[in-house]
């Protein structure tokens, strides 16, 4: 895997600039949004025992057809987020208006959360939506690594998430984005975050699906995994953070269709595999060469690890959670 940062961190800095930048915690105390605690049950569908805990997105984001959820990470993964927090990220599914990705910044202790938009900005102060479908988030520190299925891993840093509110007085307007007669637009978002690196793969590399961190040993290790449909080649591997690109320290095949998700954690292997809009996922767990296999909620999507729990995030519509298992 190769850096590939061109323009972006120069795009980044200049709209940051402009804009200035605010803390997790600023956007946490004012977030618009209110989740809903073991709300949206039928996300559960006849899984037992429960999760030890889930939170539901609010009714108008359980059922938009518009974004879905995809990748998830929290404050524990990044070890420098200084509250508790689940950043997720949702793709949007129409064909037509494209509106990029967006992050939500969710909190487990007052259930607010706030949505941010993801963007691509140039040295010139412009800045459009990012087309891709967000499989997985990672956090190390500030840095947001977004998987990009068939290019590598997206990075944004949270030194550079931004408010428009603080460039002017309103939002713009919603169907717009970028720079319009003076005014900053982000189809009505109050966030935005630039992109400021890019490590892409090899033409005919493998693809990059998912992505998590697995912070239970002496070095902290990325972890990128590859969806496969109905094909049980798909693989998982480590890298070395900071990460730098190069070669993997080590990949293995799963031996499984519709991973959705992975991590590792104190040498034990969690994967998240889906079924269908109507039918459980399950959570395979590898320990000591052993195969676990434990119930999961409809369409569970990316994992990451917080408070001796695996999280994991769902995506159908009226079935939106953030829920914690024990690892």
């Amino acid at each position: 895997m190769n850096r590939a940062t061109g323009d972006l961190a120069e795009g980044a800095a200049k709209l940051a600039q402009e804009i200035g930048g605010t803390a997790v915690e600023a956007l946490l105390a004012q977030a618009n949004r209110t989740a809903v605690r073991k709300g949206a049950a039928g996300a559960l569908g006849s899984m037992k025992p429960r999760p030890a805990e889930w939170y539901a997105f609010d009714a108008k984001d359980q059922d938009t057809a518009d974004w879905y959820p995809q990748g998830l990470t929290c404050g524990a993964e990044s070890g420098a987020i200084g509250v508790p927090v689940f950043v997720a990220t949702w793709y949007f599914k129409p064909n037509t208006g494209e509106r990029g990705i967006r992050v939500s910044f969710l909190s487990p202790s007052t259930l607010k959360y706030q949505h941010a938009l993801l963007v691509v900005a140039k040295p010139d102060g412009s800045y459009g939506p990012i087309n891709i479908h967000a499989g997985g988030i990672a956090c190390d520190g500030d840095l947001l690594y977004v998987a990009d299925t068939k290019r590598g891993l997206r990075v944004f840093d949270l030194n550079n998430l931004l408010d428009l509110r603080t460039a002017q007085n309103d939002l713009g307007e919603a169907t717009r984005i970028g720079r319009h007669a003076g005014k900053f637009h982000a189809f009505g978002y109050r966030y935005v975050i630039p992109q400021t690196d890019f490590w892409r793969i090899a033409k005919d590399g493998p693809h990059f699906s998912f992505v998590s961190i697995d912070r239970s040993g002496g070095t902290p290790q990325l972890i990128t995994g590859e969806y496969r449909e109905n094909d049980p080649g798909g693989w998982v591997a480590h890298w070395d953070l900071g990460f730098s690109g190069g070669e993997p320290n080590n990949a293995y095949v799963m031996g499984h269709p519709k991973i959705q998700g992975a991590v590792s954690w104190n040498g034990a292997w969690y994967l998240s595999q889906a079924a269908n809009a109507t039918t459980n996922g399950k959570l395979l767990v590898y320990r000591d060469g052993k195969l676990d296999t434990r119930p999961f909620p409809i369409g569970p999507e990316d994992l990451t690890v917080q408070d001796g729990k695996v999280w994991s995030v769902t995506e159908f519509r009226n079935k939106r959670v953030i829920f914690g298992v024990s690892l």
